[in-house]
């Protein structure tokens, strides 16, 4: 018989074969992928090196090069046809590159005598791999050039901090303490930094404490003034189970190696609520950096949980005595994660004893008869303890009127009470007003403040001038405030619609971040300009820093958009008796820089949560991401939102999904009509609250919207208030400034009907528009129920959705990985019924 040999080169096809005649296995194949069973069409995939076949006594062979993908029958992911699977490719790529953007966490600067300061940031970059935040260390020379300006020296690569949990300097900047909590059971670690090396460790038990706080809340970490010993608050250590074995009940316990028995739950504990679920009440403890030896402080009734600790001015041969924010509660512990409306005081305790010369002088334990004094009984809210330099006075902020009202977050007031080292610890302290509750400011004058985090060290030179973040309106500014005077002035430029952020003092120098919608966050260094009759200025000037770069591709995209900050007149004002509730409110609006005479690019209305926090104006990669995308942004921030007056902001109260609702709307047709929106192109998304407005405006405005999106959206009150962490939520917001007296665990039948009426599920039966939920599956604020029901309420309908579940994510979602996969899926969503 005759052999003939077809030679194929290889390249990106398949190549099929058809054939007549002969069975295919008399192929015979010198580099083939073999397969026992051949059907009448085979595939042969391409190889590397040419694949020479030897054919025998064939009557046809025929070769068609042909496109895999028209071929094989591709399975895709759960979720995805081709083309949501083109746009994930693509919409990933440029959105990694918005999340790649790093931040500054927290800063200090360290002073010198020379003129020169040091500088070292700590600094976050999510790793959507790992799904964790890097965090980084970058130092900085910081040199003062004699014709005023500033320059700074970067070290050439920041320095990993992997497993570290917080850092806190020492008042001289000698010392760096470095906290590591456990990811396990294991020892917490206690790393004692000098400048070139790590000069002590100590490894606390769990039977001491738990891991440290470092929530920014309960989180109190403080340096006693001679550098020797620190407090600090951590878990309690976790106590004794019920233990069983083979022969039932086992007394005297068990210990974690006895592998004969079992330890039983034990009696349920309350929790804080969101983000706290698991951890053990926070308690407060003081540990000698000499020795390492930890104790835990006495005389803190075991009702208190306690945070924000800082050592009061001490004089040598007293008693030092430490200061902290406790919270009480009755019956339960409400969520307490954003909700400055739980009350607390400050309290001022003795410290233990470290030393022998002390111990000489009094037991080593005598603070054990000395209960906690509460220093402010005359105000039921007093957090962020700060004393002055000279130690004659002590600062904190007050958040009372949430208290009184029951909102979640209001307007804060600042107050001081003299302090003496020497004054005997047994009455509370007279509070002054520094700064009280602003209920309705004038055009252009300090709406209130809204203060949210006060440094270690807010004080210029002069003792009794702090530095502190506040927003005003739809912008976050740096106010100064004389505590003396109550004398407050907004220190950062009038004439730009920029946010800031206060990362540290160098000396009367203040060191800030700045950042618009359309602005990649910018390092700012700030000095005082003297004027005559004492009416100083300060000067702003840019940072080159290498923290805040992104790709060209980020900065070509953002430098297309522009945005502005629009005033929207109230409709419906009339309707209340409060002049702030009549003020305009405010939108952001974002676009592109380039004129489009014939159309307008499809118009995402965000909508913050809360109801009373704000959209500022400043930098957010997820919004960016879809500015860049080719959306313009319409950001409400409603009546009811910070930064306006408290009359505007109580307004909201008893009228959620009404007034909320018509702001939203209004703000709306005010685009429209100034030609910059197409009505037939608006999608709508939100979070929390947010996604309460999102879930409202679809239902009660059905033909408005052509796609939204929401993410752990309040979808029904009545659900939530039996399941969520913050039941008196449903009830203020419901009721107004009744709901604190209508709060209860058991609600009556007329309470579930109100709820259910406020909610935007009862509106479902006229939604139409295609809906995206996503869920944290731990959220404790908004339990996934909630959503959950509404989406199956959109299937009963028929309406277009789509549910993303994240079954390790809180209210907040997020980790790494489900933040990216959240605005991924807006964006393709958004692509799909709006272009």
């Amino acid at each position: 018989m005759a052999w003939k040999m077809v030679r194929i080169s290889p390249n990106n096809w398949n190549w099929r074969y058809h054939w007549s005649s002969q069975s295919l296995r008399d192929f015979l194949p010198l580099h083939y992928y073999h397969s026992t069973h051949f059907p009448s069409t085979v595939i042969l995939n391409s190889i590397i090196t040419p694949i020479s076949l030897i054919t025998k006594g064939f009557s046809t062979v025929s070769l068609a090069m042909e496109n895999p993908k028209a071929t094989a029958h591709k399975e895709f992911p759960l979720g995805l046809d081709e083309w949501t699977e083109e746009e994930y490719a693509v919409q990933s790529k440029l959105l990694q590159q918005f999340t790649n953007i790093s931040n500054i966490d927290k800063a200090w600067i360290f002073n010198s005598d020379n003129g020169v300061s040091q500088g070292m940031f700590s600094i976050s970059q999510p790793d959507v791999l790992a799904n964790k935040r890097r965090k980084f260390i970058l130092s900085s020379t910081i040199s003062k050039e004699s014709n005023g300006s500033v320059r700074f020296q970067w070290a050439p690569f920041p320095i990993a901090m992997s497993g570290v949990s917080t850092m806190v300097s020492s008042p001289s900047g000698s010392k760096l303490l470095v906290v590591r909590n456990p990811e396990s059971e294991g020892p917490c670690r206690f790393e004692i930094w000098s400048q070139s090396h790590v000069e002590k460790e100590f490894h606390v038990a769990q039977s001491v404490h738990g891991s440290v706080y470092t929530d920014g809340w309960f989180e109190g970490i403080s340096w006693n003034s001679d550098e020797t010993s620190i407090a600090y608050v951590a878990e309690e250590p976790t106590p004794a189970k019920p233990a069983f074995n083979g022969l039932g009940y086992k007394k005297g316990g068990s210990t974690d190696n006895d592998t004969g028995s079992w330890k039983g739950q034990g009696d349920w504990e309350e929790e804080w609520g969101e983000t706290y679920a698991g951890k053990r009440q926070p308690a407060l403890f003081v540990i000698n950096i000499t020795s390492g030896e930890v104790q835990a402080v006495k005389g803190i009734d075991k009702s208190l949980s306690v945070g924000q600790v800082v050592w009061a001015p001490s004089t040598k041969g007293l008693e030092q005595y430490l200061v902290f924010v406790g919270w009480s509660f009755v019956i339960r512990k409400l969520g307490i994660k954003y909700c400055y409306n739980r009350p607390c005081a400050l309290y001022a305790v003795k410290a233990p004893h470290h030393n022998e010369s002390q111990a000489n002088k009094t037991d080593i334990h005598s603070t054990e008869d000395v209960q906690a004094l509460n220093l402010t009984q005359t105000i039921n809210s007093a957090f962020f303890p700060r004393f002055s330099p000279d130690g004659k006075f002590l600062v904190f902020l007050s958040a009372r009127s949430s208290v009184d009202s029951g909102a979640h977050s209001a307007t804060n007031s600042l107050h001081r009470i003299d302090w003496s080292s020497d004054m005997k610890m047994s009455q509370s302290r007279k509070v002054y007003d520094v700064l009280a509750v602003v209920m309705c400011a004038e055009d252009g004058c300090f709406p209130g403040l809204y203060c949210f985090s006060i440094l270690s060290s807010p004080w210029l030179s002069d003792g009794y001038t702090m530095i502190i973040s506040s927003i005003w309106n739809s912008s976050q500014v740096l106010l100064s405030v004389n505590v003396l005077s109550g004398e407050v002035f907004c220190i950062t430029p009038t004439d730009s619609n920029f946010s800031w952020n206060l990362l540290s003092l160098d000396g009367n120098n203040i060191l800030a971040v700045s950042s618009s919608p359309v602005d990649v966050p910018q390092v700012k260094y700030g000095v005082i300009v003297e004027k005559e009759n004492d009416n100083n200025e300060w000067s702003w000037s840019d940072v080159s820093d290498p923290i805040f770069k992104c790709s060209d591709e980020v900065r070509s995209l953002t430098s297309s958009l522009k945005f502005s900050v629009m005033k929207i007149s109230v409709k419906d004002a009339s309707v209340s008796p409060m002049k702030g509730a009549h003020k305009p409110y405010e939108t952001i609006f974002v676009s592109s820089k380039a004129k489009k005479s014939d159309t307008c690019d499809p118009l995402i209305v965000i909508l913050h949560g809360g109801p009373h926090t704000t959209s500022l104006t400043s930098f957010s990669k997820s919004l960016a991401f879809l500015s860049a995308l080719g959306y313009s942004l319409l950001i409400v921030n409603y009546r009811g939102s910070l930064g306006f007056g408290e009359e505007a902001l109580q307004s909201l109260l008893g009228k959620i999904g009404s007034q909320d609702v018509k702001d939203v709307l209004n703000a709306i047709d005010h685009v429209i009509n100034l030609g910059l929106a197409s009505p037939s192109k608006i999608a709508v998304l939100g979070g929390s609250h947010g996604g309460f407005l999102t879930t409202h405006l679809i239902g009660q405005a059905p033909e408005k919207f052509v796609a939204a999106a929401a993410r752990n959206p309040v979808c029904n009150l009545a659900l939530m208030v039996g399941t969520s962490d913050i039941p008196d939520w449903c009830y203020a917001e419901t009721y107004g400034t009744m709901g604190s007296e209508r709060f209860t665990e058991a609600p009556s039948a007329e309470d579930l009907t109100q709820f259910y009426s406020k909610s935007p599920i009862s509106h479902i039966s006229k939604v139409k528009t295609p809906t995206l939920l996503l869920l944290g599956a731990q959220d404790l604020r908004v339990p996934v129920t909630n959503g959950l029901q509404y989406a199956r309420a959109l299937r009963e309908k028929g309406v277009q959705h789509k549910v993303i579940v994240f079954p390790n994510d809180v209210h907040g979602i997020e980790r790494p990985q489900s933040d990216f996969e959240s605005f991924l899926n807006i964006g393709v969503w958004f692509k799909k019924y709006c272009k």
